[in-house]
């Protein structure tokens, strides 16, 4: 599958948003009074899954982006492809 330039460009900066903005409520929950009680709480632990997976998702996009832009890259110095293999019956 090839992706586009614009969507390379956009699953990049999705994840790029994604460490921008996760690491900042983790902070806030942290911080948050509900989060603590001679230990962590449910409230916090439901947070921490939540962020922790997001940030895994937020890591997979990116990274599929900065395939996609790296590829691009590629595509552009090659030039054209050449014409496709047909396949054989």
């Amino acid at each position: 599958m090839v992706l586009s330039r614009r969507a390379s460009w956009f699953l990049l900066a999705v994840g790029g948003w994604t460490w921008l903005i996760w690491p900042r409520f983790l902070r806030a929950i942290w911080a948050d009074d509900r989060s603590w009680d001679d230990g962590p709480t449910s409230f916090f632990l439901v947070h921490a899954v939540l962020i922790g997976t997001s940030l895994a998702i937020g890591t997979a996009v990116g990274w599929i982006g900065w395939r996609g832009v790296r590829a691009g890259r590629r595509r552009a110095v090659a030039g054209p492809d050449p014409a496709p293999l047909q396949r054989q019956p």
